[in-house]
C-alpha cells in the first residue's frame, strides 16, 4: 500500500517516512507543496498525509485538489499544529478521512493509519516507537574546540533518534586535534539531521556561534534556531523546556539561568561562584535588566530575530550573550526588549572539567564589560562597531 507525506518541514517528514516503510508501507515525501501535487498524479497513492500550513499552497488547498482529481476517493489525513476549530471543520467539510494534532506520536499516527487503508500486505514486525512528532522544528548550534576527547557523542546521538523536529549543527572551530573527524563520523548515516560547519581557523566561541547560527538561519524548515555548549553541562532535556517555553510564548529569546533553587542540580566550584556573581552585578547595570545569569550557555531563540542578535560581529569573545541582549535592546528598544527575553531556570547544570573558560579569563571579563558599555552605549556606536571586525578582541 502506498502514502503520499506533504509537508514543509523535512524534519517531520524524515521519521514519518521510516516509520511507516519499517511497517511495510511504501511511503514518498515532499516538501513541496506544488511537487507533492504533480507526485500524487504519478505514484497514485491509497492515502495521503499532509500538513495545513504550508508557503504558497495551504494542506486545505491540497485536500479539494484531490477530491477534484481522478482519484477523488484517495484516503486523506491531516497532520497539522493547527488547532483551530474553523480550519479543521473546513478540512472535514472539504472531505479530509481524519486529523492529526501534533505533537503526537508514531504509534498512534501508524494505528490510524492501518485503521483507515488497512495493513500493508507484508507486515513487518516492529517495536514501540518512543519519537513524538512534534509542531516544531529546532536548530541547535554547538561550538566545539579540540573537543575529540570530550564530546558526547552517544548523548547527542541519542536525542535526535528518540526527538523529531531536532537538527545539530556541530561548529569546529579551527580544532588542532581530531574533533573534526570525530564530528564527520558523528554526523554518517544522519545528515540529515546534523551538520557540520568547520572553520579552518580558529576564531573563538563567539564567532563560532555566531557563523553556526546565521548558518542555520537558511534552513527554511526551523522555526528556532539556539546554541548550546559541546560539554552538556546543560543537559538536552533542559533544553527542551526551553523550547517549549518558546514555542507556547511570545518571548523571542529563552535563556537559561544557573540559579540554585530547591530541586535543581547546580554545581559551580565556590571562587567560580563568586566571579560570576560579581560579573553578573555588573551586567546588569550596563543592560539595565534584571538577569540573573546572562552567561549560561543554553539559549534558543525565535527566527525572525537572528540577523538582529547575531548579523554583525561581536566586539567580545566570551560574553557575546551580553552583547546579544544589547542588541535587542537598541533595536527593539528596553522595555519591549524586557517582554521579549525570558531567563528560564535549569533543573541541572554541572560545570564540566576541562572548560576553555579558566579564572584569569573570567578576570578579564570585567575589562570587556567596560568596552561593551562604552561601545553600545548608543545607536549611532553600535553601527558603527558593527562594521568594524577590528574592535573584535582575541
Amino acid at each position: 500500500m502506498k502514502i503520499l507525506a506533504i509537508d514543509d518541514q523535512q524534519l517531520v517528514l524524515l521519521p514519518l517516512q521510516k516509520r511507516l516503510a519499517e511497517l511495510g508501507y511504501e511511503v514518498k515525501i515532499e516538501t513541496d507543496a506544488q511537487k507533492g501535487l504533480d507526485l500524487y498524479e504519478s505514484f497514485n497513492p491509497d492515502l495521503v498525509i499532509v500538513d495545513i500550513n504550508m508557503p504558497k499552497i495551504s494542506g486545505l488547498e491540497v485536500v479539494s485538489y484531490i477530491r477534484h482529481s481522478k482519484n477523488p476517493k484517495t484516503s486523506i489525513m491531516v497532520l497539522s499544529g493547527d488547532t483551530q476549530d474553523d480550519t479543521i471543520t473546513q478540512g472535514f467539510e472539504l472531505g479530509i478521512d481524519d486529523y492529526m494534532k501534533k505533537p503526537l506520536s508514531l504509534n498512534e499516527i501508524s494505528a490510524r493509519v492501518k485503521r483507515l487503508i488497512g495493513a500493508p500486505e507484508i507486515q513487518n514486525s516492529v517495536a514501540k516507537s518512543e519519537v513524538m512528532i512534534q509542531e516544531r522544528c529546532v536548530g541547535v548550534v554547538i561550538p566545539c574546540y579540540n573537543e575529540e576527547e570530550r564530546l558526547l557523542s552517544d548523548e547527542f546521538l541519542s536525542y535526535i533518534d528518540k526527538n523529531s523536529g531536532y537538527h545539530l549543527c556541530f561548529v569546529n572551530d579551527g580544532s588542532k586535534d581530531r574533533t573534526l573527524e570525530v564530528l564527520q563520523n558523528l554526523q554518517k548515516g544522519r545528515e540529515d539531521f546534523i551538520t557540520v560547519y568547520d572553520c579552518e581557523k580558529n576564531g573563538g566561541k563567539a564567532e563560532a556561534v555566531r557563523l553556526g547560527m546565521l548558518h542555520m538561519a537558511k534552513k527554511t524548515d526551523l522555526d528556532y534556531i539556539g546554541f548550546l555548549d559541546a560539554d552538556l553541562s546543560t543537559d538536552l532535556a533542559d533544553f527542551d523546556d526551553l523550547v517549549k517555553t518558546i514555542e507556547t510564548s511570545d518571548f523571542k529569546i529563552v535563556s537559561g539561568s544557573r540559579i540554585s533553587r530547591m530541586g535543581a542540580d547546580i554545581t559551580k566550584e565556590s571562587a567560580r561562584k563568586i566571579i560570576s556573581l560579581t560579573i553578573n552585578f555588573i551586567i546588569r547595570k550596563i543592560l539595565k535588566m534584571d538577569f540573573k545569569d546572562t552567561q549560561c550557555g543554553a539559549k534558543i531563540f525565535h527566527k525572525d530575530v537572528i540577523d538582529i542578535a547575531f548579523g554583525e560581529k561581536f566586539v567580545t569573545q566570551w560574553i557575546f550573550d551580553v552583547e546579544i541582549f544589547k542588541r535587542m535592546s537598541i533595536h527593539f528598544g528596553l522595555k519591549k526588549a524586557k517582554e521579549m527575553l525570558c531567563e528560564q531556570p535549569l533543573k541541572r547544570w554541572i560545570h564540566a572539567d576541562g572548560s576553555k573558560l579558566s579564572m584569569k579569563d573570567s578576570v578579564k571579563i570585567v575589562a570587556q564589560l567596560g568596552q561593551i558599555a562604552w561601545v553600545y552605549r548608543s545607536k549611532k556606536s553600535y553601527t558603527k562597531v558593527s562594521t568594524n571586525s577590528d574592535l573584535e578582541i582575541a
